[in-house]
């Protein structure tokens, strides 16, 4: 299923040597296997595009930072942020770094989700902690006050439903209040409510760290892993890049593409 997903979304095969670096902007985590874990994720993007210049920097926690590694860069840049919905740090925060690296041109990219690439690495992470056909599945997603997040991450739990063929799947969020409907633990009795008493846990988190792992401890059943270096996700990482340069000669065929800025 991956390799199908690749040939319709992807360019993986194509080298890299004359296009602009990519700058992969992950959150950052107090966890050390956070950042061991995103950047097995980034050398599996280099091996499917050889050549290709492939730099990291973080929003926060995390060396090195993103505006350290932005200062180290000249000329054009394509920023892909390893983030799986839209929300303040890419409405705020990523521009703001860009705006003050004056001496860079910047792409850049939107962020994972929602993708049909990351339903498909979501999928197979679920296989992967024994979920091969659950009742019901709780979507963990960090969450964010931007309704756009909300959003996003709602309709990944679709895609992910209709890849389990019509399987519930319920967004939830580490960081909901207490109590609220959006939470993961209110998720969890929304199911139990409806007969599904050990639903799995979809962990929508690019890395280890403190939320993927307070969801994981909620779950009553299967828990799947964060998705790391999972293949599909390296291709989607490559398909945002590739909408990003196609968005910035205005030739890209996506209404959905990524949006350009350039500073």
């Amino acid at each position: 299923m991956t390799t199908q997903l690749s040939s319709r979304f992807g360019r993986s095969g194509l080298d890299g040597r004359s296009r602009p670096p990519l700058v992969a902007v992950a959150h950052g985590s107090r966890d050390p296997a956070a950042l061991r874990t995103v950047t097995a994720l980034l050398d599996r993007v280099r091996r499917l595009r050889p050549g290709l210049t492939v730099r990291l920097g973080h929003i926060e926690l995390d060396e090195p930072l993103l505006p350290d590694t932005l200062a180290r860069l000249r000329g054009t840049a394509v920023v892909v942020p390893l983030l799986l919905a839209r929300g303040h740090h890419i409405a705020h925060d990523i521009p703001a770094a860009l705006a003050d690296a004056p001496h860079l041109t910047a792409h850049l990219a939107r962020p994972l989700g929602p993708h049909p690439l990351l339903a498909e690495a979501l999928h197979a992470r679920l296989r992967e902690a024994g979920a091969r056909r659950p009742g019901a599945v709780v979507l963990a997603a960090a969450g964010s006050r931007a309704p756009e997040s909300a959003a996003d991450t709602g309709r990944t739990a679709r895609l992910l439903s209709a890849r389990l063929g019509g399987v519930p799947v319920l967004p939830a969020y580490a960081s909901a209040p207490a109590g609220s409907p959006l939470s993961v633990p209110a998720a969890l009795r929304a199911l139990a409510a409806r007969g599904h008493h050990r639903p799995a846990l979809a962990s929508c988190f690019t890395a280890p760290g403190r939320f993927a792992a307070q969801c994981a401890a909620a779950a009553p059943g299967p828990a799947a892993a964060p998705l790391g270096d999972h293949p599909a996700l390296a291709e989607l990482v490559l398909h945002r890049y590739d909408r990003a340069l196609a968005a910035r000669t205005a030739c890209d065929p996506d209404p959905t593409r990524a949006a350009t800025v350039t500073v």
